[in-house]
């Protein structure tokens, strides 16, 4: 019977027992993938000691299935595509166009709503720690990854309390660590 977590929080925590060997390094960031997010990376930090900043990705949803992923946007002029979604729905270009240019305004609000004054998030050398609440196509996590090896940052970490095995593996050649507190580890051999 699959383990099931209480909250958000107790999910951050079990996340932060197997992050540990980050604890206390001054080149270490915790970014949040807002909303789901948020809450389990504030646990990681918390526990691990190292700052804690939200990481703004857009889901670029489908027509008439906003939470069925088509791809993502992430800062730096990055967009990902999930070719598979795209071509079993038969969708156009010029739509997919359209909702990157609708939620990339989005985006714009949110990071002012967000950060306020406060400058951009300079990664450029720091090992990022990037958490969202679990991964279905993964889909945002793709674009927040190419968003964070595009600003240079020298180790990058998906960490989520939960998600499919075959997502999970996709990370394998994109980022440089991957946990999860539900995946079998042996699906991992070789990255870390």
């Amino acid at each position: 019977m699959a383990r099931r977590f209480t909250d958000r929080a107790e999910a951050g925590r079990l996340l932060a027992e197997k992050l540990q060997h980050y604890a206390g390094k001054p080149d270490v960031l915790v970014l949040a993938l807002p909303r789901g997010g948020v809450p389990v990376a504030f646990e990681i930090a918390r526990a691990i000691g190292v700052p804690l900043d939200v990481f703004l990705v857009r889901k670029l949803g489908t027509p008439g299935q906003r939470e069925l992923a088509m791809g993502a946007i992430a800062s730096g002029g990055i967009k990902v595509v999930n070719e598979d979604v795209v071509n079993l729905l038969r969708i156009p270009d010029e739509v997919i166009d359209r909702v990157a240019a609708e939620e990339q305004e989005e985006m714009a609000r949110r990071e002012r709503a967000y950060r306020h004054e406060r400058p951009p998030l300079d990664l450029k050398d720091r090992i990022v720690i990037l958490v969202d609440d679990g991964l279905a196509t993964g889909s945002t996590m793709h674009a927040a990854v190419a968003s964070a090896r595009k600003a240079q940052a020298a180790r990058i970490v998906v960490a989520v309390p939960v998600a499919p095995p075959s997502t999970l593996n996709e990370f394998k050649h994109e980022a440089d660590e991957v946990v999860c507190v539900l995946a079998p580890e042996e699906l991992f051999e070789g990255v870390g």
